[in-house]
């Protein structure tokens, strides 16, 4: 079944992203193994979409194509109607600075450096980027700026990477299961401070969760089983993080 919408627009809202006959090989030796087999799809500006789906369902390979960190096999992907997939890697590099945002479920913050510093990594090269203490405090880490990372919990390390992320004003944000590693107290921390960005800077995001809680909180919810787009669903209503049911 094909789920693809008619139009590269959803109301007043237009498409970031469109994708089209997405397909991902990985060959091991001998052996091809498909990651996906031929996705349609489109994101649209200031969505929250969850993507779902067990572990080796095409979530992050789909996930790290939009985001620029890999390219398929066959098909396209047009950002802002641009053919991302024809971009070199220096055009690459420039797509991911500029416009991309990404949230994994380590942290990679430098422990030498403060939240404030491991911030101003992203924000003294990005252009029009906020300032650290302004990122941390949209994170509600207003009073941990001077903190190190052996300092605070894994909920607040995963909120400064948030931060940095947000800090450079994205149009996009890319999350692959930024509560992975976390107890639910923690992780609805980290899901209102991903929910704040797309309301209050109108990002685009995304998020990979195989926990099917988090969608109650998405605009849209995707599923995706063994490659593919297995369903797609609009929330009439989001709920907020802290009222999830997990």
């Amino acid at each position: 079944m094909n789920y693809r919408m008619n139009t590269a627009t959803h109301g007043n809202r237009a498409a970031v992203f469109e994708a089209r006959g997405l397909t991902k090989l990985y060959r091991m030796g001998e052996v091809t193994v498909p990651a996906l087999r031929g996705i349609d799809l489109e994101l649209f500006e200031a969505e929250f979409v969850v993507l779902l789906g067990p572990s080796g369902s095409g979530k992050s390979t789909l996930l790290n194509i939009l985001g620029g960190l890999d390219v398929p096999t066959s098909g396209s992907v047009r950002y802002r109607g641009r053919e991302l997939t024809a971009f070199d890697e220096a055009a690459l590099t420039q797509y991911r600075r500029e416009w991309i945002g990404f949230v994994f479920q380590f942290y990679n913050l430098i422990p030498s450096l403060t939240a404030r510093e491991n911030v101003a990594l992203v924000t003294e090269i990005a252009r029009n980027a906020m300032a650290p203490e302004e990122a941390l405090r949209l994170v509600g880490l207003g009073e941990r700026l001077d903190h190190f990372p052996s300092q605070m919990s894994g909920g607040e390390q995963q909120r400064v990477a948030i931060a940095r992320s947000i800090a450079k004003r994205p149009e996009i944000l890319l999350c692959d299961e930024p509560t992975g590693a976390l107890d639910v107290t923690t992780g609805v921390l980290v899901l209102e401070a991903i929910a704040r960005a797309n309301l209050e800077l109108g990002t685009t995001t995304a998020v990979i969760t195989h926990n099917a809680a988090i969608a109650a909180m998405a605009d849209r919810v995707i599923t995706l089983s063994d490659g593919k787009i297995a369903a797609v669903r609009r929330n009439t209503q989001r709920v907020a993080p802290a009222e999830l049911q997990w």
